[in-house]
């Protein structure tokens, strides 16, 4: 069940409220009793991660792609490995 938040435009109250989706929105602020005064605020939505294989750019990939990008990254880190040897000498 979502949560909805709502604001009265005579008191400014704020408070959120579980509704089933196929419900009207309230109209009445609990607050100050005042009818037809809420107005329902836009939340930021929820929030979630994709997390595992399928997900990312890269699993969609061709074969040929995914090669090269794994040679790039193990020639990278030779290098590295080298400067870093040189630099400690």
């Amino acid at each position: 069940m979502p949560t909805y938040s709502y604001e009265c435009q005579s008191c400014q109250h704020v408070f959120d409220a579980f509704q089933y989706m196929s419900e009207d929105p309230l109209k009445d602020c609990p607050e100050c009793k005042k009818e037809g005064s809420l107005k329902r605020l836009i939340g930021p939505g929820a929030g979630f991660i994709f997390k595992g294989e399928g997900f990312y750019i890269t699993d969609y990939r061709s074969k040929s792609y995914k090669e090269k990008a794994k040679s790039e990254s193990q020639s990278s880190s030779t290098s590295s490995d080298t400067k870093t040897s040189k630099t400690s000498t």
